[in-house]
């Protein structure tokens, strides 16, 4: 699910269209999350988060997740993401026919009950009876299930997340049976030195198989500094958002998710490839632009490609040595 596929280095996962719309006020119609997400997967993003399973009286954003993942479904090679909180969000989501379904659980307590107005016990029982229905299914069917341990870095109700807490939250979520777990830092309080010591002891209780990706945001202007920490670790799967859509990095409280035209680049320019055609992506923007009012943000599209920019070479500025270490 999350090994390097048909060649590639790094994943993608665009959160766009669950994190960024579902964080703005603005309604994006159906038909242009239909075209958003056509346009990223014909640009090779190869994993798109296109929603969420929750009441649509809370979300109206994502009132119709159903039929975007049913349409997602349909256009080759894409791999289709959905967030549930619940178990009836799961069964929604399977019904749809998503490939992967991705339940948070806030490690710290406080920010779960404001949340998902659930304790600690009350998501893992919600995880339980999750992990019973997938194992009800025909093998061929059964999405991937991961956990997310949000609020990892720490919380703005409660501050400082132990990491020993994050570690315990984790061995308790692979227990209960899901796939594997992922790391979140919904805040954007997290630094590179504690992505690395998170990441490690995360992998030291659970084994590197059960965490490949993380989902950091650029709230205080270290993500892609924290991508960088996770990358040189080994992780392989990255959340990021169109334009960063669904947080301005500069406003108070906003959630400020990582640029995925920015992250392409950098990650591009290594000479890791990410399978995604970035001046295809970056037209992407134009859609979401049209739909929605809200600001976009990212420095590769402010600033354009480099000159003589030869994107999928060995690296920009870099030795063919250096590129393959």
């Amino acid at each position: 699910m999350h090994d390097v596929m048909h060649g590639i280095d790094i994943l993608v996962s665009e959160v766009g269209p669950r994190d960024g719309l579902q964080s703005i006020s603005s309604v994006m119609s159906t038909d242009a999350k239909k075209a958003w997400i056509k346009a990223e997967a014909d640009a090779g993003v190869r994993e798109i988060e296109v929603g969420s399973f929750v009441p649509p009286k809370l979300l109206p954003q994502l009132a119709d997740t159903a039929e975007i993942v049913h349409y997602a479904r349909s256009i080759p090679g894409l791999q289709v993401a959905a967030l549930v909180p619940n178990l009836k969000g799961a069964e929604g989501a399977i019904g749809a026919g998503a490939h992967k379904i991705t339940i948070p659980l806030s490690v710290s307590e406080t920010h779960s009950l404001k949340n998902l107005r659930k304790t600690h016990e009350q998501v893992f029982e919600e995880i339980r009876n999750i992990v019973a229905l997938i194992k009800g299914l025909p093998a061929d069917v059964r999405p991937h299930f991961e956990g997310s341990l949000s609020t990892a870095f720490g919380c703005t109700i409660e501050g400082d997340v132990p990491e020993r807490k994050v570690v315990e939250v984790a061995e308790r979520l692979i227990a209960l049976g899901c796939d594997e777990v992922g790391l979140a830092d919904t805040t954007g309080y997290a630094n590179p030195a504690q992505v690395k010591s998170m990441v490690k002891a995360i992998w030291a209780a659970v084994g590197r198989d059960k965490l490949t990706g993380i989902h950091v945001h650029n709230t205080r202007g270290l993500g892609l500094a924290n991508v960088l920490a996770a990358l040189d670790l080994g992780l392989t799967t990255f959340d990021s958002s169109l334009g960063g859509l669904g947080g301005c990095p500069f406003a108070p409280g906003a959630s400020g998710n990582i640029v995925t035209e920015d992250l392409v680049f950098m990650l591009d320019s290594m000479g890791l490839k990410t399978g995604i055609d970035l001046e295809k992506l970056l037209k992407v923007r134009e859609i979401v632009k049209a739909a929605v009012p809200d600001a976009m943000y990212g420095f590769t599209p402010d600033a354009g490609l480099p000159k003589g920019y030869v994107q999928g070479g060995s690296g920009w500025g870099v030795s063919n040595k250096l590129a393959a270490e």
